[in-house]
């Protein structure tokens, strides 16, 4: 893991939406969700939490689809490549699919969520884990030592 290079620049699959990141991570997880399972076709989803004020859409419209509820996740419309994602209760913030940056080079995996769901077989090596999501009051933790893992 090397240091990150800013800004990140990003773009889903088939390049018809583009994005950037003018900031460095909060933290980056993979999610072992049966939910992240099936639209990500994966084992786990991959993600990097950023400050909203550091993000932004640099060419496209991306369209919400998933389940369109609460948890608003952002899709090109036409790779369909999932982008990002808008947690409810952390406004200010927007969690995007880290494998869409040109460079991953300062990637990996911190803290996994739902490990209660998680495959025999995955594995992330990641630092943290938690059986479900960790709860509000530990999220400022995870943060602070997020920062101190990356130095």
């Amino acid at each position: 893991m090397s240091a990150i290079s800013l800004p990140l620049d990003g773009t889903c699959r088939c390049g018809g939406v583009r994005m950037r990141v003018k900031g460095a991570p909060l933290f980056t997880c993979a999610c072992h969700c049966t939910g992240c399972q099936k639209m990500s076709a994966s084992a786990y989803s991959l993600s990097a939490l950023f400050s909203a004020d550091d993000f932004e859409v640099v060419e496209g419209e991306p369209v919400l689809g998933g389940m369109r509820g609460a948890l608003q996740h952002f899709f090109c419309p036409a790779c369909m490549s999932w982008m990002f994602t808008r947690p409810p209760g952390l406004e200010g913030l927007v969690n995007v699919r880290p494998t869409l940056f040109q460079d991953l080079s300062w990637f990996a995996v911190f803290a996994e969520t739902y490990t209660i769901e998680k495959l025999p077989f995955a594995e992330t090596g990641a630092v943290r884990s938690y059986d479900r999501f960790p709860d509000a009051g530990a999220f400022r933790e995870l943060v602070d030592s997020y920062a101190r893992w990356r130095t």
